[in-house]
């Protein structure tokens, strides 16, 4: 992890911002104690697993520098691969929101760990985060981060080349309300949300909560850090009336399991 913890916060937002707005949305997430703490537990553990033998430290390795997911996040997906497979529950695992591809290839990295093959479904705009909108409760810090996490179709091709796992893997570049509803999936075991904002966040669910089998992971990325996302994922579960526990992962990151049928 970077020893400044706010270094990936400045750069996706210096692309396109005047100094005052980087120095708001920097100001913006200082002003949260839980946040900032959080934050120094991801550098200290980041540096634990740059020198870990573990199974999970050895991957993480390998995508660190592709990725600005917390190592609980990353963690969580980890496990989640581990648990389907090891649980024999059907389905392809899904991403929607790779950026630069660094957890979805921890995903696939996890999967040839556990000698398994399943398809890898990868929804993104490869052109960074599009512009949040009104339903979005913290829209006027939430819009100077349209454009970032950018990570270009054929950055992250070429990464899953490298890491040897390229195979099964399926690219969907566009708006998620465009390409998810087009999707030919027909069963899903993990599904990792990261959307970021409201209507992103809210179509994902809306699209492929069904598709999830009973016993399948849903990971929410953004729950803890944007409000948007954290309003999308409440309001389905009480829409659906879906009385599932949310697993904390740290700050932002969650984590339910599909009830059984």
């Amino acid at each position: 992890m970077p020893s400044d913890p706010w270094r990936e916060e400045r750069r996706v937002v210096a692309g396109a911002q005047p100094a005052g707005h980087r120095l708001k949305g920097i100001l913006y997430r200082l002003r949260n104690p839980a946040l900032v703490g959080d934050t120094a537990v991801r550098a200290a553990t980041g540096s634990w697993h740059l020198i870990s033998p573990s199974e999970f430290s050895n991957l993480y390795r390998r995508v660190r520098g592709h990725t600005v997911c917390s190592v609980a996040r990353l963690r969580g997906l980890h496990e989640g691969v581990k648990y389907v497979v090891g649980k024999h529950i059907e389905g392809d695992v899904v991403e929607c929101g790779c950026a630069r591809g660094g957890s979805a290839a921890l995903m696939a990295l996890s999967l040839r760990q556990s000698g398994e093959r399943r398809t890898l479904w990868l929804f993104d705009t490869f052109e960074g985060l599009p512009a949040p909108t009104a339903d979005d409760p913290d829209y006027e810090i939430a819009e100077l981060f349209t454009g970032s996490c950018l990570g270009r179709l054929e950055e992250v091709r070429e990464l899953f080349r490298e890491q040897g796992v390229a195979q099964g893997v399926r690219f969907v570049k566009g708006l998620f309300q465009d390409t998810i509803p087009k999707s030919a999936i027909e069963r899903i075991a993990l599904l990792h949300i990261d959307g970021d904002w409201y209507e992103s966040v809210k179509v994902c669910l809306e699209q492929l909560y069904d598709k999830v089998v009973p016993g399948g992971i849903i990971q929410f990325d953004d729950y803890g850090y944007w409000k948007g996302a954290r309003k999308a994922v409440d309001e389905f579960l009480a829409k659906r009336k879906i009385n599932v526990p949310l697993k904390k992962l740290d700050y932002s990151g969650r984590s339910i399991r599909k009830a059984s049928a």
